[in-house]
């Protein structure tokens, strides 16, 4: 781990342990630690432009020919969103 933040919380007098583990919690989430480390956890193959360029047109490819069955009437949008969260 090279570029390390480090987060210290210091006790107060009258304070729980539980509130203390809820306070550090707090400020690591703020500070994006938990996202980072949960990124880190698999390795991501860093994919070539070409690679990324062929995806992205065939994904514009497919956005296109849904539009053209959505305009044609062949598709209903509102049954799509239906199965979602």
């Amino acid at each position: 781990m090279v570029n390390a933040t480090r987060v210290e919380v210091r006790r107060g007098k009258n304070e729980s342990a539980a509130s203390l583990i809820r306070r550090f919690s707090r400020r690591a989430n703020s500070l994006g630690i938990v996202r980072t480390m949960r990124n880190r956890r698999y390795y991501d193959r860093v994919k070539s432009k070409n690679v990324e360029h062929k995806r992205a047109l065939i994904s514009l490819e497919k956005r296109e020919k849904y539009n053209e069955l959505v305009k044609l009437g062949k598709i209903d949008p509102a049954a799509r969103t239906k199965g979602r969260r």
